[in-house]
């Protein structure tokens, strides 16, 4: 009887043994599941806070980026009406140059003709002639471009022929009574007919 007594009681002790490590177990489990829950909900709070960071400097970003463009289509667009103007005022300075070199050459040509000791007294009095048409021609030509251009335009230059004459003026386009004070200017100074008179615009 003692010894029936004493294995239950062996068998109630390691029951109880097992039952306590199965409660130890399952305790420790459940920690440690919700210390896993607690690490898992820290770190989608810190990726989502770092999702916002990052989010807000990209905005930040693109929007520096945009202003950046907007100012360098800005700076292209400056740039680029800048250049247009150097090239138009360019244009009329070379036109100038070119057409004051062709009448420099004219009248050296000419003056080589009236000191050839060989011509005669004719020949010499027509290069006399022609020196002094050229240099009339030059003078009432600066005279009319500054006179168009004291009325308000930016810029012109003007072409002689022997039968007609070139305008070219700086404008995008010329009204009907600029085009009638340009042609007026010329007619008298240059003593030219209306008809004659071929403006244009660059």
């Amino acid at each position: 009887m003692k010894i029936l007594k004493r294995n239950q009681l062996i068998i109630l002790v390691i029951s109880l043994m097992l039952i306590t490590a199965g409660y130890l177990n399952f305790t420790s489990n459940y920690n440690n599941t919700i210390a896993t829950m607690q690490v898992a909900e820290l770190g989608d709070a810190t990726l989502v806070s770092s999702n916002n960071v990052i989010t807000d400097e990209s905005i930040e970003n693109v929007s520096i980026e945009d202003n950046a463009l907007v100012e360098n289509n800005d700076i292209i667009e400056e740039n680029t009406i800048e250049t247009a103007v150097v090239d138009n005022n360019q244009y009329f300075i070379n036109s100038k140059l070119e057409r004051d070199s062709m009448y420099s050459q004219i009248l050296e040509t000419y003056q080589e003709i009236y000191n050839d000791a060989s011509i005669t007294s004719e020949q010499k009095a027509e290069a006399m002639k022609e020196i002094v048409n050229v240099n009339n021609t030059k003078n009432a030509i600066m005279i009319v471009e500054n006179l168009i251009m004291a009325k308000g335009f930016k810029n012109i230059v003007i072409f002689v022929n022997s039968n007609s004459i070139s305008v070219v003026v700086d404008a995008e386009e010329l009204k009907p009574e600029q085009v009638a004070q340009i042609q007026n200017i010329i007619s008298r100074e240059l003593n030219v007919e209306t008809e004659n008179i071929h403006i244009s615009t660059k």
